[in-house]
């Protein structure tokens, strides 16, 4: 990390990760003494708690970084958002892809409600993996053995949740990269299926398993298309964190859960064909550098992340004062060397957190080819399931 990068990460890593342990303890509190008497209630104050600290993350995309969002949706899809249980799939097409989806479910007041299916090392990430546990995100090992349950567990677990959530799938596995693209797109022309040009080929188990176990409770799938406009550097959590701007466009269509197929096999057919679609829509986003005949909503900034951000500082400074002022930490070596510990560990965590979010650092799926069972399912129709497992 360069040195003008670190003083500037620094002072909000250590904002950040002081205010988020502060809701993490809150959290356990909450976990161990609420949970066990009502779950309902416990997830409405988590709710609360962890939206004061995604707040900070907000605000670094709307307020510090100035990140333009541009969202492309019909009116009906647009006033639906937030009012609704809704399962996301998306395209991972951006480091902050993830950020993105916060910052859409903040503008529809979800973001307390936001969850989303992760790879189980996300979990152990300081302060935010924690803080995603403790909300019910759902954790997986990329083996398909051993995650069938843990989702299905999972998902049943939501039927009772108190509030609209947002459920993120992210069927293609990984961050997009141009070298897992080629990758696909070799293995799609040796499997006879459509060739990707700006998308990776989905994984449809997790998505036939939400929709089998959520088609009760969630009555919408919320297909978000994510794009970079040509005149835009991509947004990363390095960028964000040094107040350099981006802009992304976010198309979103909405689909009835009522209207999918029921089996298994036309469920992952669907979830192909709509990745099918998603391709000729970006197709149409690089020509035109927009997505063209789309109505363009006003998402707005709200003052909320800001103000959050600004009431943990001035929390924060008063009490490093009074701690100060009681300890004299800083009129001893040892003092001085404990201060310098903390901040070294801020600056690792920052790194991680950074490091942890950079496309070309994820880890693709490995592709593995199954039979089809007719002459009818050919093309795009072929039965091809990604295996959970990583390389």
């Amino acid at each position: 990390m360069a040195m003008a990068a670190a003083a500037v990460i620094v002072p909000l890593g250590i904002l950040f990760f002081i205010s988020g342990l502060v809701v993490n303890l809150l959290q356990a509190v909450c976990y161990v003494l609420i949970r066990p008497l009502s779950k309902n209630t416990y997830r409405k104050i988590n709710r609360v708690v962890a939206e004061t600290l995604w707040l900070e993350l907000v605000w670094i995309v709307d307020w510090w970084a100035g990140v333009k969002i541009q969202v492309f949706a019909d009116d009906e899809t647009f006033n639906r958002m937030g009012k609704e249980h809704a399962l996301v799939v998306c395209n991972h097409r951006s480091d902050i892809d993830w950020l993105v989806g916060w910052i859409l479910a903040q503008r529809s007041g979800c973001l307390g409600s936001a969850l989303a299916v992760m790879k189980k090392s996300s979990k152990f990430l300081p302060v935010i993996g924690w803080s995603m546990w403790f909300s019910e995100y759902l954790f997986l090992e990329r083996n398909w053995a051993k995650d069938e349950s843990t989702l299905k567990s999972g998902l049943q677990r939501l039927n009772d949740f108190p509030r609209p959530f947002w459920l993120a799938l992210f069927v293609e596995g990984t961050r997009f990269t141009e070298a897992k693209l080629k990758a696909a797109q070799e293995y799609a022309a040796t499997s006879q299926l459509p060739v990707p040009r700006n998308v990776l080929i989905p994984r449809t188990k997790g998505f036939v398993s939400a929709v089998s176990n959520m088609r009760s409770f969630v009555p919408a799938i919320y297909d978000m298309t994510v794009a970079i406009p040509k005149t835009s550097p991509p947004p990363t959590m390095l960028r964000l964190f040094k107040g350099q701007p981006s802009v992304v466009h976010v198309h979103i269509k909405c689909h009835s859960m009522k209207d999918l197929p029921e089996s298994e096999d036309e469920i992952a057919q669907w979830c192909r064909d709509q990745f099918v679609a998603k391709d000729a829509l970006l197709d149409k986003h690089i020509a035109a550098d927009t997505f063209p005949g789309q109505k363009e909503q006003n998402i707005g900034r709200p003052i909320k992340s800001l103000a959050v951000v600004v009431s943990w500082a001035c929390l924060l400074t008063l009490g490093a004062m009074k701690f100060l002022h009681w300890s004299n930490l800083f009129s001893s070596l040892k003092g001085i060397a404990l201060s310098a510990l903390g901040l070294g560990i801020i600056t690792l965590c920052m790194q991680i957190l950074i490091r942890s979010s950079q496309s070309e650092r994820s880890t693709p799926a490995k592709v593995a080819p199954a039979k089809p069972k007719d002459k009818h399912q050919s093309g795009s129709s072929s039965q091809t399931e990604v295996e959970e497992k990583q390389k």
